[in-house]
């Protein structure tokens, strides 16, 4: 079989339509990575593959658009950033998780990412055509605690980005910690991590151990 068949069908076999495929991941026994990465140009160049960026590939599904069904973004980043062998390794900041909330209804140009796999405490670097800042997390974030510090990440900047305030606000804010059954008891050890305004912040929004003042 033709190398390019032997690549195609290992890639039909191991991973779904829209699913981002990293180059760097891909292990075809008897081929070498020099040899998958050339039969990856060629599917792409026959339109059996797309690329998203350097490095990241997806089989298209098929679409009413001549040119297929484009990749999510969202799933680039759960994979590249969020997700490490199944297991929690970051999540969504800022702006984006502010939007998600419903706390503002800014659009953000700038997605924010706090995740185990990043090398420094700060990278602005581009995904597609999107542009990302990639932070190192206070704390290693695992399956336990990433709702926490994705928590404790908006808090520490929710009065500069939050459209809503006084019990709106709170409402906002305590209706989140109930339904991921969050106390202040589960804030508390992580805390100390951040710097001095997430605590004037939890004042200002009427947090105090968990409730509204």
């Amino acid at each position: 079989m033709a190398q390019i068949n032997t690549v195609y069908d290992f890639l039909c076999k191991n991973y779904q339509e829209n699913e981002p495929i990293f180059l760097s991941e891909i292990r075809i026994p008897g081929l070498k990575e020099a040899s998958v990465r050339q039969q990856l140009k060629k599917l792409t160049e026959d339109g059996r593959m797309r690329r998203f960026d350097a490095g990241i590939y997806y089989r298209p599904a098929k679409s009413i658009f001549q040119f297929g069904s484009m990749l999510s973004v969202d799933e680039v980043i759960r994979k590249k950033y969020l997700i490490n062998e199944n297991k929690r390794c970051g999540y969504v900041s800022g702006m984006l998780f502010a939007n998600q909330l419903g706390l503002t209804t800014q659009v953000p140009a700038v997605y924010e990412i706090y995740t185990n796999k990043a090398t420094t405490d700060y990278r602005d670097t581009m995904l597609g055509k999107q542009r990302m800042i990639v932070r190192r997390p206070y704390v290693e974030i695992d399956d336990k605690n990433a709702v926490i510090l994705q928590f404790l990440d908006l808090l520490k900047e929710v009065m500069d980005i939050s459209e809503l305030n006084g019990t709106a606000l709170t409402d906002r804010l305590l209706g989140y910690m109930n339904a991921n059954h969050l106390r202040f008891k589960n804030l508390e050890p992580y805390l100390p991590y951040y710097p001095d305004r997430i605590y004037r912040n939890m004042y200002e929004v009427g947090l105090i151990n968990g409730v509204a003042t």
